[in-house]
């Protein structure tokens, strides 16, 4: 027997929480990207790396996603939940050494931030897609 699916919420529902979490996201990753720049640049001990090595290494995931983030592609905006995941891992390491505690945890909060505006936006999206295809009428 084939399950029942829930049914849509409303397009009235939808088109605002799109919005938002869009924008919420695009927020997020340029939040992260900035903080990411400013971290390195002024504070982060790098024992003798090149500085545009080191931010090259660290924004090259996020810059691949951004340009599919800022067209509103649903596919970017998930693919970033995947992505951010790396940056997540590295804020959680960063929150147990005391010397970069305060970076470490504002990153994990920032991509924590990014992964659920993304995953959100992803969901609604879809359905919203599906209401305006004619789906759950």
């Amino acid at each position: 027997m084939a399950k029942a699916r829930k049914p849509l919420p409303a397009q009235a529902w939808l088109a605002p929480r799109v919005r938002v979490t869009r924008a919420l996201s695009l927020a997020f990753v340029l939040g992260l990207i900035a903080l990411l720049v400013v971290n390195n640049l002024w504070f982060a001990n790098l024992h003798g790396a090149r500085v545009s090595v080191i931010l090259a290494i660290e924004l090259l995931p996020l810059l691949l996603v951004l340009p599919g983030m800022v067209s509103a592609s649903a596919r970017a905006h998930a693919w970033a939940c995947f992505v951010v995941n790396i940056y997540f891992i590295k804020g959680v390491v960063a929150a147990f050494d005391p010397a970069r505690a305060l970076f470490g945890w504002l990153e994990l909060l920032v991509s924590l931030g990014l992964f659920t505006a993304a995953l959100l936006y992803v969901r609604w999206k879809f359905q919203y897609q599906r209401r305006l295809a004619g789906e759950g009428n």
